[in-house]
């Protein structure tokens, strides 16, 4: 299932990872396990945030790309499910032939 992760990054955290030179380290890691479809960054409510798209292939994944995030940057993580135009017209086709 193709989900958008938005990774709202605790100031503090990010600030101390980019110090140290850290964070393109523990976002190129943490990438590469989830192979995304498209990545973008900018800020959401004041903070660095993340917009992450990529393929769920089973929500037991979740802790094992979140828990980076959570552990290194004391990130906020919302996790949902998007579709592209492709998958809004295969939606509306199969809700018209009820």
């Amino acid at each position: 299932m193709r989900v958008l992760m938005t990774v709202s990054m605790d100031t503090e955290k990010a600030n101390l990872a980019i110090r140290n030179n850290k964070l393109a380290e523990i976002m190129t890691s943490s990438l590469e396990a989830v192979k995304p479809e498209a990545t973008y960054f900018g800020t959401k409510d004041g903070l660095r945030t993340g917009y992450i798209v990529f393929d769920l292939v089973d929500a037991s994944d979740i802790p094992s790309i979140a828990e980076p995030f959570f552990q290194e940057l004391d990130a906020k993580i919302d996790v949902i499910p998007v579709m592209d135009l492709a998958d809004v017209q295969a939606g509306l086709q199969k809700y018209s032939a009820r």
